[in-house]
């Protein structure tokens, strides 16, 4: 028999309330009861009588529960007990015996009341379509075969009847439920026949002897526990299906907020729950996250996940928990009871969240939809297996949230990048374009390249600590610091004029000079200030961050701080001038390269060489590539630079060749030179003229430049990609590429960027990053390179992750091609 009803549904329509369902479902009942039940009134043995209620109260306490969200079917065995009662005492007290069976064992169970009103009327109407059919049929006697065929079409009415039923009442609570809802009878429609055939058997039987029984009952309880084994394993094999199927889900989800919604819902949507919240702890510069999904949409926050204090998040993410905690409402000691009524809650499953933050999330199951089943040992398994997906999956999006924020962070200090300054900068002006002031502070550190020159990076980046952390301490509150490049900060003054923001950057710098401890010595800390200031000097974070570089540069040249006035771009001279005697430079051979080996992590042998460009210019020194290069792109000159790099690379390996040497050369190729319309045929012309085969030949990429839409819509890199060269991105992990990307890139390679490096042997944050990237890399066929190496701790740990090249000043310096070749 199936059995369901609706649950009490506060300000539900009437048709759809429980207790109207209960009567109308009554009122059928009756209607069908009176032309049959009367007439299969006969006399019985109180006994008989007994022993039949007694069958009725046993198969009807043996159920199978299906749920199908707030409703529950519930599968048992009743019909062995329908087929003697109408053979040996008649409808009527068939009918009598099971709706007290029905009342006692549901009451028994707790049930709601509507629910034990409708499915005792169902029982009525399955009784009273099953005395239809048979009067329809020859009379029974039980040593007929024509009267056992009767009994099965009559078990089979009781069947359906009982399948329309419970349908009709599902589809009035919550609208049609679908056919699958009615494939879950199949197997009560199953056991119907046999039951007729156990029954008849066990009458034939007592008919020759009354001894009988003691056969007949054991073998009854026997198809009892067959009957529940058979409904365990059923719902163990559903469970297995919808955690594969969870599996499948999560892989697919967005690495975004939306996907983390997602898996929610998924988690509830598995385990027919009320509710589901998931608590993730603060990760990069985002505050903590409560994620609630619920069956009631309105329902967007409950009290207990978000609080640390909470008796059950407490428990579940107590080191060393064994499993899903779980606290129900019936064996609750007075805490508990309190934690379940401040989540308005009977059950709750808790469990931890492996998360990339360090701090375990927690996650919460509140509640089965279905008003009669509760949480089993199969959900708590069910959950843990299903952790393990939430686990990878969090830890995955948390990855790649980790990315994203690197590519507008900087990676040493956690401060915004000029990427991320520039969105800020435009943000604050389009908001309010008439009337927008921003005060724009640029910030050198005086002294940085002599540090980082004689006592190396390590000491250069404790520089660069300490000075951001001065900036924070000192900027007013609403102030956004960020970090440029070198030893250069910004600090973006929100509504401030030009005279505030020139007060505040000279507040700021006189807070910023002091002395601090760095490498084992007493440095001096001190900046060179640039102002500019919104809309007096520009409307765009271009224009502005432009002219507050100009003022910097004057104020490098004169000391302490300057405000920008259009006579300082008289000052840019100096780089027009470049400019102007770039080509000329490289016909001079002022401008030169330098190569830096790259080693193979299992055998230290050099592998290859990463070409640097250097300008030594008569009067201004050594200038910064940084410098010539951006302005290589801006006047339109970087495609002869790069052709002047890419022919002294290959004019180097040819030499190496003709000395039986084969060393990869790798140079870099601007996203400029990406854009230009030659590029694959100028490559192709210069491995030509120095008669140099493809493969020695490495163009390390941009990420930016990479993942650029122009780029990707073209055909470059794979021309490029054709020739037989590797393709390499470079400083991976600062820009917005994504693996979905990547995949469909002929890249070769990946190097990670040294700011991921530099921090490895300190931070295990870093470390953990660093082997993501390797591992995702491989995964996608690509071979890893580490640039940043200085010690050795850092190498071996990059050994050990499978890193498969290494390169920085632990293996060498940049040398000249006569330092190279000692």
């Amino acid at each position: 028999m199936a059995q369901s009803a609706a649950p009490e549904t506060t300000g539900a329509p009437l048709i759809r309330r429980p207790w109207t369902i209960a009567l109308m479902a009554s009122a059928v009942a009756v209607a069908a009861a009176l032309p049959v039940l009367p007439a299969g009134w006969q006399d019985a043995p109180v006994g008989l009588v007994l022993v039949l209620l007694a069958a009725f109260l046993l198969t009807e306490s043996v159920q199978f529960d299906v749920e199908f969200r707030k409703q529950t079917i519930s599968l048992s065995p009743t019909e062995i007990a329908v087929v003697v009662g109408l053979l040996e005492v008649g409808g009527l007290w068939t009918a009598v015996t099971r709706v007290a069976a029905v009342v006692i064992v549901e009451s028994w169970q707790r049930y709601p009341a509507p629910k034990v009103l409708f499915n005792a009327a169902l029982a009525v109407a399955e009784l009273s379509a099953a005395l239809a059919v048979l009067t329809l049929l020859p009379p029974l006697d039980v040593t007929d075969p024509i009267a056992w065929l009767s009994l099965m079409i009559a078990v089979l009415v009781t069947g359906i009847v009982s399948m329309v039923g419970v349908g009709a009442a599902v589809s009035l609570t919550e609208g049609f439920p679908g056919w699958s809802f009615f494939t879950a009878a199949v197997p009560n429609l199953v056991l119907g026949p046999v039951s007729v055939v156990i029954g008849v058997i066990a009458l034939l039987l007592t008919r020759e002897t009354s001894w009988t029984w003691a056969l007949t009952i054991p073998l009854l309880v026997v198809v009892v526990v067959v009957f529940r084994q058979s409904a365990r394993a059923v719902r163990e094999r559903r469970t297995v299906q919808r955690v594969y199927d969870f599996a499948r889900r999560v892989e697919l989800v967005s690495a975004d907020e939306s996907g983390t919604r997602e898996i929610v819902q998924a988690v509830r949507e598995l385990l027919n729950a009320d509710r589901v919240a998931l608590w993730l702890p603060p990760y990069l510069d985002e505050g903590p996250q409560l994620l609630v999904d619920a069956a009631d949409r309105d329902v967007a926050w409950y009290d207990g996940p978000g609080d640390p204090d909470d008796l059950v998040r407490a428990r579940a993410v107590v080191p060393g928990a064994e499993g899903p905690v779980f606290v129900s409402y019936g064996r609750a000691d007075d805490a508990e009871r309190a934690a379940l009524l401040r989540r308005g809650a009977r059950e709750v499953l808790g469990a931890p969240v492996t998360t990339a933050a360090g701090e375990p999330g927690y996650l919460e199951v509140c509640d089965r939809q279905g008003d009669i089943v509760s949480f089993a040992d199969g959900d708590r398994s069910a959950l843990e297996s299903m952790l393990t997906h939430v686990n990878a999956a969090i830890r995955q999006q948390q990855l790649l949230s980790q990315i994203r924020h690197d590519g507008d962070h900087d990676r040493l200090t956690g401060l915004p990048n000029r990427q991320r300054l520039g969105g800020e900068i435009d943000a604050l002006l389009m908001a309010e374009p008439a009337t927008a002031r921003v005060g724009l502070v640029l910030a050198a550190l005086d002294g940085y390249t002599d540090v980082t020159d004689t006592l190396g990076h390590a000491a250069s980046d404790e520089l660069l600590l300490v000075t951001a952390g001065l900036l924070r301490e000192h900027a007013p509150p609403q102030a956004v610091v960020a970090r440029m490049e070198g030893g250069q900060f910004a600090v973006l003054l929100p509504g401030l004029s030009l005279a505030a923001t020139e007060r505040a950057a000279r507040r700021l710098r006189e807070a910023a000079s002091t002395r601090a401890r760095v490498a084992g010595l007493d440095l001096e800390v001190a900046l060179t200030i640039g102002v500019a200031a919104a809309p007096v000097h520009g409307s765009d974070s271009g224009t502005l961050i432009q002219r507050a570089d100009v003022a910097l540069l004057a104020a490098q040249g004169s000391g302490g701080v300057a405000t920008y006035h259009p006579v300082l771009d008289q000052q840019s001279l100096r780089r027009l001038q470049l400019g102007t005697e770039l080509e000329a430079a490289m016909a001079d051979g002022q401008i030169s390269v330098v190569f830096q080996p790259i080693v193979d992590t299992r055998t230290a042998d050099i592998v290859s060489v990463e070409t640097l460009v250097r300008w030594a210019h008569p009067r201004y020194g050594d200038i910064s590539p940084d410098d010539f290069i951006s302005l290589a792109e801006q006047i339109g000159r970087i495609g002869l630079l790069t052709d002047h790099v890419l022919d002294r690379a290959l004019d180097r390996c040819r030499r190496w060749l003709d000395q039986d040497i084969a060393l990869s050369v790798a140079v870099n190729l601007s996203a400029h030179c990406l854009a230009e319309p030659d590029i694959v045929e100028r490559v192709r012309r210069a491995l030509r003229r120095h008669g140099v085969p493809g493969e020695l030949l490495t163009l390390e990429l941009t990420e930016g430049s990479v993942v650029d839409d122009t780029v990707r819509n073209s055909t470059v890199l794979a021309d490029l990609h054709a020739l037989g060269l590797r393709l390499s991105m470079d400083d991976f992990g600062t820009g917005y590429s994504s693996l979905s990307q990547l995949r469909l890139l002929p890249i070769d390679e990946l190097k990670i960027d040294k700011s991921f490096v530099l921090g490895m042997s300190t931070s295990s944050n870093e470390s953990f990053i660093a082997r993501s990237i390797v591992e995702l890399a491989h995964n996608l066929g690509l071979r890893v390179v580490a640039e940043g190496v200085e010690d050795e701790m850092t190498r071996d740990l990059l050994t050990q992750m499978g890193c498969d090249k290494l390169q920085g000043f632990l293996v060498s310096r940049p040398l000249p091609e006569d330092r190279l070749e000692g």
